[in-house]
């Protein structure tokens, strides 16, 4: 059961209510999970949800690179809700169900082309080490661009932020327990 709740349509406030028709009428069409939480500050709930929608639909990453990205951070977090809605939108973009089963068994997935595994490689360096070495940034811009590097760091950076979010609110649990993550120490029983 999550730690923390959608405020009842009855009892929001005016500028909860015209962020949260902000977010249902943007590109997702709904409030993304984690704004469950922001919403308790309106401000940070929209610029959250708009940077969202910006770094998940708007930059040179096609959507299975962002999708990659993103379950690297969901894996790295063990955040069953991210994970799941994210393995779901991995495959609709046309992600190897082999490279999704590795990854939740951290174990390094064959990946089929040059930008697959820079993403992967840069996305994995940075969250194990918090760095990335010079060669392996290279690599990163030579294969997706200055600007898509720097469009990768934001989006393992904006899903680091949602991945803390929905763990420590326990957003989508035990529902959307991820069972191929297994549980970590702490996690709600499912």
């Amino acid at each position: 059961m999550a730690r923390i709740e959608l405020t009842p349509e009855a009892e929001r406030t005016p500028e909860e209510q015209e962020v949260r028709q902000e977010a249902v009428s943007g590109i997702r069409g709904r409030v993304p999970a984690p704004m469950i939480a922001w919403l308790k500050n309106p401000e940070l709930a929209r610029r959250g949800q708009r940077l969202g929608e910006l770094l998940r639909y708007q930059t040179t990453l096609e959507p299975r690179l962002s999708e990659l990205a993103i379950l690297v951070v969901g894996r790295h977090w063990t955040a069953h809700y991210e994970w799941t809605v994210h393995k779901r939108e991995g495959l609709k973009a046309g992600m190897d169900p082999e490279v999704v089963a590795a990854i939740a068994e951290r174990r390094v997935p064959m990946l089929r082309d040059a930008r697959e595994r820079a993403v992967y490689d840069v996305s994995t360096a940075l969250m194990a080490t918090r760095r990335v070495r010079d060669d392996l940034y290279r690599r990163g811009v030579e294969v997706l661009g200055e600007r898509g590097m720097v469009e990768l760091v934001a989006l393992l950076g904006y899903y680091t932020l949602v991945a803390m979010t929905l763990n420590v609110f326990e957003i989508g649990l035990p529902e959307a327990f991820a069972p191929e993550l297994g549980a970590e120490p702490g996690d709600p029983v499912p």
